[in-house]
């Protein structure tokens, strides 16, 4: 039995943003949840992501690598953040924001390491600095601050919220980092069985019970795709 994610917020709309091939040929619209999506291809639509310009980042310290190649895997995580409430679009920034003070003052890194956060509510901000361009592109990706060995090679989505203690995933979350996880799987040819969790690479607790989950994300961004 894989945990199951907790009840989402009443108030914002459900966010699957999937569309596979059978949806696609159903010509099934799925509304964006809480704004629009971009339809790609023919696999997945393109979720709604926040650009660091969006959450008025703060400019790096350093330069930002962006490496010729895609990424081969996708290593998730949590922030270790409390557990808000609140649901909302300015919390997400806000997120962003803690995220990246963090990262920059106490780190001393030159960005964000993250290559993209999904908020308790289901919003998707851009970390480190030309990571969307790039998943947009398909054919490079940034170079990541967030996994020992593995971040010339992963993109890393950090999930709001602490996950060691027993707590689960709102719907929202969830929902959203599977379509985020789908998106990006589609963009660089990345095979759903290469999803892992941050402590599959070094002794940690990130990303809590997420880990536990992977093999049903794995299977619900599959299904996502068609596969």
């Amino acid at each position: 039995m894989h945990p199951q994610p907790s009840s989402r917020p009443s108030s914002p709309r459900r966010r699957l943003l999937l569309a596979g091939a059978a949806g696609l040929a159903a010509a099934t619209a799925v509304t964006a949840l809480p704004g629009t999506a971009r339809a790609r291809g023919a696999e997945v639509v393109e979720p709604d992501i926040d650009s660091t310009a969006a959450w008025n980042a703060r400019a790096p310290k350093g330069t930002i690598s962006v490496l010729q190649y895609r990424p081969s895997r996708i290593v998730v995580h949590h922030t270790a953040s409390t557990n808000s409430t609140d649901f909302s679009r300015g919390q997400a920034h806000a997120h962003a924001h803690w995220v990246q003070d963090l990262h920059l003052d106490k780190n001393g890194w030159a960005d964000t390491g993250y290559h993209f956060l999904v908020s308790r509510g289901g919003w998707i901000t851009e970390g480190r600095h030309g990571s969307l361009q790039a998943l947009r592109g398909g054919r490079t990706f940034v170079l990541g601050a967030h996994t020992s060995g593995q971040n010339n090679q992963a993109v890393g989505i950090a999930n709001e919220g602490s996950y060691h203690a027993g707590a689960v995933p709102p719907d929202a979350q969830w929902d959203v980092l599977v379509a985020l996880c789908a998106y990006t799987c589609a963009q660089y040819g990345i095979p759903s069985t290469q999803i892992y969790g941050h402590k599959d690479y070094g002794t940690t607790l990130c990303p809590g019970v997420y880990h536990d989950m992977l093999p049903r994300l794995r299977e619900e961004v599959a299904a996502a795709r068609g596969a």
